[in-house]
């Protein structure tokens, strides 16, 4: 339901008429929701801002947020949602404190005989519902792009790529490895044979619950990835029971080289380029 020209007008009227007194109520019932997860300063800020933008919109004629005119209002309405969702709030938190304008406006409206009507009441509420619905879309919005972001940053961290020796790089992996994961893990890996020219790369999958065959099928991606880079891979940390799985299985490593532990991994790799592993020689006593 859209205000009306008149309706409009009025609304102006009233918010900047009684600007102090609607302000003041409204930034308490804000304070009240919010239980001092914000300061003084910032409520009053960000209500005197929706404030401002509502009277802007409502004296350009708005009577519906979708319209043209409400740009800048829909703006602030959109910063408030985003910052509240980056800060922790809930969606119901941000929405409320939209809401809580029909608290301010329905006490200055009883206080005030003659600033309006019921049914200008209930026109008010239209408004501000639609404002209300649009601040929590906008809230959802926002903590999905979070949520997404923050598992991008987990899966790469959770993939890493080191450096173990010149020449040898190495991809210990921990946990499932899905698609999306298998991609990033296969990305960063030739990345990094790029930036370091190293002609062995060891993956490691001693933190692997389970090796399926949609497993194996992304380790042989990443491998055959790897080879045409120039690299040679070892897949390490097969354990008793990962091997009669993917013997089980019938899954084919072909002439990929695979040990049982990195530490044998990195022995293999230092011989194939000619390097003795240092072992330490138990000390005989006198």
């Amino acid at each position: 339901m859209a205000l009306s020209a008149d309706e409009s007008g009025r609304l102006a009227d009233l918010l900047t008429s009684q600007a102090g007194q609607i302000v003041q109520r409204w930034t308490e019932a804000l304070a009240a929701q919010l239980r001092g997860r914000l300061s003084q300063a910032e409520l009053v800020r960000q209500v005197q801002e929706l404030h401002r933008a509502l009277v802007d919109a409502l004296g350009k004629g708005v009577g519906d947020l979708a319209a043209e005119e409400a740009t800048e209002l829909r703006a602030v309405l959109a910063e408030v949602s985003r910052g509240q969702a980056r800060q922790g709030f809930s969606a119901t938190e941000t929405a409320s404190g939209v809401f809580a304008l029909k608290e301010a406006l329905l006490a200055v409206m009883e206080t005030d005989q003659g600033t309006g009507t019921l049914r200008d009441y209930v026109a008010f509420s239209a408004l501000v519902d639609q404002m209300g619905l649009f601040t929590f879309e906008t809230f959802v919005r926002t903590r999905e792009s979070l949520i997404a972001d923050q598992a991008e940053q987990l899966l790469e961290l959770s993939t890493p790529v080191v450096k173990l020796w010149e020449g040898v790089v190495a991809v210990p992996l921990v946990g499932t490895l899905d698609s999306a994961r298998a991609q990033v893990v296969m990305e960063r890996l030739l990345q990094t044979l790029v930036d370091t020219g190293s002609p062995y790369a060891i993956i490691d999958i001693t933190g692997v619950p389970a090796v399926d065959t949609q497993v194996a099928q992304h380790i042989l991606k990443t491998v055959v990835a790897a080879r045409l880079m120039g690299a040679d891979c070892i897949i390490s940390g097969i354990r008793p029971q990962i091997a009669q799985t993917i013997v089980a299985l019938g899954i084919e490593f072909g002439d990929i080289a695979t040990k049982a532990s990195l530490a044998d991994a990195l022995r293999h790799v230092l011989r194939l380029t000619g390097v003795e592993a240092n072992r330490r020689q138990p000390r005989r006593e006198a």
